[in-house]
């Protein structure tokens, strides 16, 4: 099983989301979050004077997968996430030792 992190702009969230519920996948985690990454941030002008808003707002959506789908959703992502433009966001991967449904007690895959 995998984690996957997504750093993302907030105007793609439902994009995105629309695209994972087309393969399948519907367990998500989305917040609200603040960073920067090579950005740096943005400067804006307000009334005539600059300033810098270096911690910009992005969404973070967090899924946990089986081994076998963690490349379809990866895709997916990518594909409607990505602007082209800096500040498109990240992916991050890593393992999961297991999982355990509260409800039911299931662990591993069948409780994903």
């Amino acid at each position: 099983m995998k984690r996957i992190l997504a750093i993302i702009r907030p105007s793609k969230l439902d994009d995105v989301k629309d695209a994972l519920e087309s393969i399948g996948c519907h367990g998500i985690t989305v917040k609200e979050v603040k960073g920067r990454g090579r950005q740096l941030g943005i400067t804006e002008s307000y009334r005539g004077t600059d300033y810098c808003v270096d911690l910009l707002p992005k969404t973070e959506i967090e899924i946990v997968v089986t081994d076998e789908d963690v490349e379809g959703i990866i895709k997916a992502i990518s594909d409607t996430a990505q602007t082209g433009c800096i500040g498109d966001g990240k992916i991050f991967i890593s393992p999961v030792e297991d999982v355990v449904r509260i409800r039911t007690g299931e662990r591993g895959d069948k409780a994903i």
